[in-house]
Formats: structure tokens, C-alpha cells, sequence
């Protein structure tokens, strides 16, 4: 199976109204999206989410502004995806972020950052777990994956 991730697009992007166009760019680079739900955070799974955080000066913070606003919180598969989708992000925040990734070009905050992505399989894995049940996952296959993956052989 090919690799997941998760993408959540945080209160700043829905807020925004850039859900759509942060949800295109992963299309358009061919990512397939298997599962996707709009919601409200609560404290106690922020806190899951981040808890590798915990204890550092920003932990209180980051918990606050995910539980802001609704979210949009999305599961991405394809080889590679996580790398893949790190680089489509950029760096953390906005104003330091190279233009061409999300965050680069609809960010230039220095304390919200619109995104989140998995870090590794292990993380992506475990956060998955976190806001969605197996069979909330759709598995299928997109009838341009020969053309997308080069299986064309």
C-alpha cells in the first residue's frame, strides 16, 4: 500500500476560505485524498495531537489556536506523500517560507501557519489514528494513476 498522511487545514486556511486551493494544490500534484472531515478540535485531542510538544514554551499556544475555529482534516496517500507534502507546505511559518508552497504563498504570519502535515510514517500513522477510524478511509484507485505514477510499462 502506498504510504498516508495527514493534512490539517487549520483555523487560519478555513477562515481564510483557502481550503479549496490548498486542497487543489495536493490534487493537482496528484496526491489522492482517502478521507476528509470539517471539524471543531477539541482541547483534549489538540493536546494528542501535539503532545511531543508538551512542555516547550509555544505547547499552550498551539493547542489554543487548533481549537480556535473549525478545521479541515484530510488523509493523503501516494509513494512518498509525506516528503512530498512537507515540501508542497514549506517552512513553518509564512514570512519565512519559500514562494511556491502553501505556506510561502498564502502565509506571512509569524505565529499561525495555515498547514499541518505528518513528519514521518511513524507520526502519520499514529495522528491518523487519532481523527479517523479504518473504515472512515476510502480505498479505491484514481483512473489516472497509470498516467500520475508512470505504471504505464
Amino acid at each position: 500500500m502506498a504510504e498516508r498522511t495527514l493534512i490539517i487545514i487549520k483555523p487560519d486556511g478555513v477562515q481564510r476560505h483557502l481550503a479549496g486551493r490548498i486542497i487543489a494544490r495536493f490534487e493537482q500534484k496528484g496526491l489522492k485524498l482517502v478521507a476528509a472531515k470539517l471539524m471543531q478540535i477539541s482541547q483534549e485531542l489538540a493536546r494528542q495531537l501535539y503532545a511531543v510538544h508538551r512542555g516547550k514554551p509555544f505547547y499552550e499556544g498551539i493547542v489554543k489556536y487548533l481549537c480556535s475555529a473549525p478545521t479541515l482534516v484530510t488523509v493523503w496517500q501516494a509513494e512518498g506523500v509525506i516528503k512530498m507534502t512537507r515540501k508542497m507546505i514549506g517552512a513553518t511559518f509564512g514570512y519565512e517560507a519559500e514562494p511556491g508552497t502553501i505556506r510561502g504563498d498564502f502565509g506571512c504570519s509569524q505565529r499561525y501557519n495555515l498547514v499541518h502535515g505528518s513528519d514521518s510514517p511513524e507520526s502519520a500513522q499514529s495522528e491518523i489514528g487519532l481523527f479517523f477510524r479504518p473504515d472512515e478511509i476510502v480505498d479505491y484507485e484514481l483512473a489516472d494513476a497509470d498516467w500520475l505514477y508512470g505504471r504505464n510499462d
